[in-house]
């Protein structure tokens, strides 16, 4: 995998809009999951990438450093052989001149190898710091990663949390209108009513046979009144005065 390849992975992911994706889910909570468990699969791999990429910088930044370093002390060395040099020469020694020759000689291989330092340090040094550039960014990525799927966790939780509540809610609202429906108390009036009409039946019962009974002393005494009469009219008959019989 490329630096351009994970850099562009890292900040596509990083830019991800989550309202976006779950305003286009049919069902936004197995989309969150899925998102989650992609995130974390991409997060491990990014690392890895990322991981990479700031060794393969670590070890340019050495190589830059070693060269600098060498480049330091080949030219030391090189100072070291010039002043050995202008030395046997200022001794006047017989053979000197050879000698101070040779350390010349030394001096500009150490110049040579410096020289070759430095290029190979500052031919590096392009690199490194687009290598660093790079490095930022997609540690900058991959911080933003970890902070979207915090809060892709945090949206998930957050929707389970109200998706339960919302069910809890159904649920009440249905035993509620069940409850309407199958109210006990409409039983309980049905089961007054029919009390109340079998009462009432009792009373008119009741009341019919009272106004039976009436009619029965009612005719008891018109039957007394008939005897009344009979015994009058025999009376008079017999010569008798028209008073009450036995008068």
């Amino acid at each position: 995998m490329s630096k351009q390849t994970i850099l562009g992975r890292v900040t596509q992911l990083a830019k991800a809009n989550i309202n976006a994706l779950l305003d286009q889910a049919e069902d936004p909570q197995k989309m969150l999951d899925q998102l989650i468990r992609d995130y974390t699969n991409n997060i491990s791999e990014a690392e890895q990438a990322v991981a990479t990429t700031i060794g393969n910088l670590r070890m340019l930044e050495a190589d830059h450093a070693e060269d600098v370093n060498a480049a330091a002390e080949w030219g030391a060395k090189a100072l070291a052989a010039s002043r050995k040099a202008d030395e046997l020469r200022t001794t006047g020694t017989p053979g000197t001149p050879t000698d101070a020759d040779k350390f010349d000689n030394l001096a500009k291989v150490a110049l040579g190898r410096q020289l070759q330092s430095e290029k190979e340090a500052k031919t590096a040094e392009p690199t490194i710091a687009a290598q660093t550039e790079v490095v930022e960014k997609l540690k900058s990525g991959l911080n933003s990663m970890k902070t979207k799927l915090t809060e892709l966790q945090a949206k998930r939780d957050e929707l389970v949390a109200r998706a339960k509540t919302a069910q809890a809610q159904n649920t009440m609202m249905d035993a509620v209108k069940n409850i309407d429906v199958m109210d006990p108390t409409s039983d309980l009036n049905r089961f007054e009513d029919k009390v109340r009409r079998e009462e009432a039946m009792a009373l008119g019962k009741q009341e019919l046979a009272a106004s039976t009974l009436d009619a029965q002393f009612e005719a008891l005494d018109d039957l007394d009144k008939n005897t009344e009469i009979e015994a009058r009219l025999a009376a008079l008959k017999a010569g008798g005065g028209s008073g009450p019989a036995g008068t």
